[in-house]
C-alpha cells in the first residue's frame, strides 16, 4: 500500500464521503470500464476481452483494498471539481485533430472505443492513486490531455492492448510519485504521457516489437490530410497565446529546419528524406513537450528548452537510424530528459554569459498575454515565410520519387539507398514499373540476380512488358535490363508522395500531376 501523504484540506468545493460512497464512485468507472467487455470487436478477440478483464480486476483488486483500509481508520474522503482550462482545452483541441486525422486513416475511427475506454481506465486509477495517498480527489479533465496525447503518438493493436492501459498507469504514477520542488512549487517532474511514452518507446526498441503497435502507422498517416502543418499551427494558436508556449514551439520548429537546411545545402539531400520537419515530429512540438508545469520559467530557458528538443529529435533520428531502430521514436525519447534539466536551463539562461540574451529585457511594458500575443504574431510570420519556402507543407520535393532518382544519379549520400526503399514500397504496392526498376537495382547496384528475378517476375506478372523480357536477360546475363516509363495505372501509386492513396483522378489529371513532379513524358498526354 501506498504511504498515505499529509493531508490537504479540502477546497470550499468539496465534498465531503464515506469510504463506501468512494468506493462507489471508483466502482462507477470499473463497472464501465468492464461495460466495454460487452462491445462486439472487444468480444470477438479473446486477448483484447482479457486485456479490459484484467484491468478492471486490478482496479477492483485495489478499490477493496483501499476503501477498506479507509473505513478501518474512519478516514474522510472528498471530492473536489476543479476544471482547468489548459486541460479541456487541450482535450477539444486535440479531439479535433483526431477527427480530421481520422478522416483520411480510418484506423482512428475504428479504434474510437478503445480511446473512451482508455478515459474511463484513466479516470479509474488516477481517482485510486489520489485517495492511497491523500483524503482528497480532485476530479478534472486532465485524463483528456493525457490520454489523447499518448494515443496522438503510440498505440498498441488489440492482441496487445493491455500495455496501452500500462502505459497509461506508468504515466499517472510519474505525475503522482516523481516530485520535486521548483522554485518554491510541488510539482511533477515528468510530462505525464511523454514519460511514459519514453518508458514504453526504450522497451519496444530493445525488444525489437515495434509491429505490436501501431506506431509506425501513425507516424506516417498523420501526414495523409491535406495541409495538416497549417492545420496543426492554427489548432495550437489557443494553446499558444492562453499559456504563452510559443517561446518553446518556435524555437524548436526553426532549430530544426535551420539544421535541415544545412543539411540540404551541404550534401543535396534531406537529413529526414521526406520533409524538413517530419509531420509527427511537428505534432510533438506543439502538443507534447510544451507543458508549461515540466517546462523552464524563463523566457530564454523555454526558448533553449525548445531548440534543445529540435536537436534531440535530429540527433535521435541518426542514432536510431544507425541502430537499425525505428526512426519515428526520436520525438518520443528526449522529453523526459529535458525535463529534467529545466532548472539547470533556467540557471544558465540567467547566468552573465547569456543575460544579454534575454528577450524578456526587450518590450517590458508588454506583459502577460499581450506579450504572448507578440510571440503569436512572430510565429506567424515565421510560419508563413518557412511554408512558402517550402519547409513545411504538402508540396516538400523529398516525398516525390524524381528527386531520387536524380539524387541516386548525382551520388548523393544514401539517396540510392533510400530510392531502392521506394521502389519496394510501390511494387508492394501493386506498380509493376517500380517492380521492374527494383529489379534492374537489384541486378546492377546490389549484383544479387535471385532478387532481381523475382521482382521482375512480380513487375511481369503486374503488365510490364520490359520486366518479362528481363527475367531471361537476367537469367542468362546476355543483355543490359531494359527500362520503360511508368504507364498510367502506375501513376496514382507513385505520384503520391507520402500522402495517402491517390484515387479517382481522370487520366488528364493524372498526367498533369506526372508533368508537375518532373515526369517529362506526361506532359504532352496533358493537351489530350
Amino acid at each position: 500500500m501506498i504511504a498515505i501523504e499529509p493531508k490537504t484540506e479540502p477546497a470550499s468545493r468539496s465534498i465531503y464521503i464515506a469510504p463506501l460512497r468512494g468506493f462507489s464512485v471508483a466502482f462507477a468507472f470499473i463497472f464501465g470500464l468492464a461495460l466495454f467487455g460487452l462491445v462486439g470487436q472487444v468480444r470477438a478477440n479473446s486477448r483484447l476481452f482479457w486485456s479490459f478483464m484484467g484491468a478492471v480486476v486490478v482496479l477492483l483488486a485495489w478499490s477493496a483494498v483501499l476503501f477498506g483500509s479507509a473505513w478501518g481508520r474512519r478516514r474522510k474522503l472528498a471530492l473536489e471539481f476543479a476544471p482547468r482550462l489548459q486541460h479541456y482545452l487541450q482535450a477539444c483541441l486535440q479531439t479535433a485533430i483526431f477527427a480530421y486525422w481520422g478522416w483520411y486513416w480510418r484506423q482512428v475511427y475504428d479504434s474510437y472505443y478503445l480511446v473512451i475506454a482508455q478515459l474511463v481506465f484513466a479516470y479509474a486509477f488516477d481517482l485510486l492513486l489520489s485517495w492511497s495517498r491523500r483524503d482528497i480527489y480532485r476530479l478534472s479533465f486532465l485524463p483528456f490531455p493525457i490520454v489523447f496525447s499518448t494515443n496522438l503518438f503510440l498505440w498498441f493493436k488489440p492482441d496487445w492492448f493491455y500495455f496501452q492501459f500500462m502505459m497509461l498507469a506508468v504515466g499517472f504514477a510519474a505525475k503522482e510519485l516523481l516530485r520535486w520542488n521548483k522554485q518554491g512549487r510541488d510539482t511533477h517532474i515528468f510530462n505525464p504521457s511523454s514519460f511514459s511514452l519514453m518508458v514504453f518507446s526504450l522497451g519496444l526498441i530493445l525488444t525489437g516489437t515495434t509491429d505490436i503497435t501501431w506506431g509506425k502507422e501513425i507516424a506516417i498517416t498523420q501526414f495523409y490530410p491535406p495541409h495538416m502543418y497549417l492545420f496543426i499551427f492554427l489548432i495550437g494558436l489557443p494553446a499558444q497565446y492562453l499559456f504563452g508556449v510559443t517561446t518553446m514551439t518556435m524555437p524548436a520548429v526553426m532549430t530544426t529546419y535551420l539544421f535541415g537546411l544545412a543539411y540540404y545545402h551541404a550534401t543535396g539531400v534531406y537529413f529526414f528524406f521526406d520533409s524538413y520537419i517530419p509531420i509527427s515530429v511537428f505534432f510533438g512540438m506543439h502538443l507534447l513537450f510544451t507543458d508549461p508545469s515540466t517546462a523552464p520559467r524563463t523566457e530564454l530557458g523555454r526558448m533553449i528548452f525548445g531548440a534543445l528538443y529540435g536537436l534531440g529529435n535530429v540527433v535521435l533520428y541518426y542514432v536510431l537510424q544507425r541502430a537499425g531502430a525505428p526512426e519515428f521514436y526520436d520525438k518520443l525519447l528526449p522529453v523526459p530528459i529535458l525535463n529534467v534539466t529545466i532548472q539547470l536551463i533556467d540557471r544558465v539562461a540567467g547566468s552573465e554569459l547569456l543575460r544579454r540574451f534575454d528577450p524578456s529585457g526587450f518590450g517590458r511594458s508588454l506583459v502577460g498575454r499581450r506579450r504572448n500575443l507578440a510571440y503569436l504574431v512572430l510565429w506567424t510570420i515565421v510560419f508563413a515565410m518557412t511554408s512558402v519556402a517550402q519547409g513545411v507543407g504538402d508540396k516538400h520535393p523529398g516525398q516525390f520519387v524524381r528527386f531520387w532518382l536524380r539524387a541516386c544519379q548525382e551520388g548523393r549520400p544514401q539517396a540510392c539507398a533510400y530510392l531502392k526503399v521506394l521502389y519496394s514500397n510501390f511494387c508492394r504496392q501493386e506498380s509493376g514499373w517500380a517492380c521492374n526498376e527494383l529489379g534492374i537495382f537489384q541486378a546492377e547496384r546490389d549484383q544479387d540476380r535471385t532478387a532481381a528475378v523475382a521482382s521482375f517476375e512480380r513487375a511481369c506478372d503486374l503488365g510490364s512488358l520490359p520486366a518479362c523480357r528481363n527475367i531471361n536477360r537476367t537469367i542468362t546475363g546476355s543483355a543490359t535490363a531494359e527500362t520503360a516509363s511508368p504507364a498510367l495505372q502506375d501513376y496514382p501509386i507513385i505520384l503520391r508522395g507520402s500522402k495517402g492513396p491517390i484515387s479517382n483522378l481522370p487520366p488528364p489529371a493524372l498526367y498533369a500531376l506526372a508533368c508537375s513532379q518532373g515526369w517529362p513524358e506526361t506532359c504532352e498526354q496533358t493537351k489530350h
